[in-house]
């Protein structure tokens, strides 16, 4: 299995972005983004379950980021809307191909493979 993360970029606040992440494997249970900013815990921010389309959200981005996927196309998308600068972080895409709970997925010990990142990066 491998993910290609892509879209990053500078954004003003207020402003948005769309990331794509493409899985390459026909064997996945959920795709997820996580982020980590400077000198900080990398942290969840959404996941989606292949099948069925299940979403999962943290709190601190509920409402302002929407993650989908396209099973044609592979690909799995985070659309950012009201971005802000606290938002600046490497985003990270992560696959399981493995049943997790639904808490679990918020977790990034869950995921076997990963993608290279990509820079988000919001100014006031």
């Amino acid at each position: 299995v491998q993910l290609q993360a892509s879209g990053g970029g500078l954004v003003q606040a207020g402003g948005s972005l769309r990331l794509s992440c493409e899985v390459s494997g026909r064997t996945r249970y959920a795709t997820a983004w996580f982020r980590q900013a400077p000198g900080k815990e990398r942290e969840f921010v959404a996941a989606i379950k292949w099948s069925g389309g299940s979403t999962f959200y943290s709190d601190s981005i509920k409402g302002r980021f929407t993650i989908s996927r396209d099973n044609a196309q592979n690909t799995v998308y985070l659309q950012m809307n009201s971005l802000k600068p606290e938002d600046t972080a490497v985003y990270y895409c992560a696959t399981t191909q493995l049943p997790r709970t639904n808490y679990g997925l918020k977790s990034g010990s869950q995921y076997g493979y990963w993608g290279q990142g990509t820079q988000v990066t919001v100014s006031s």
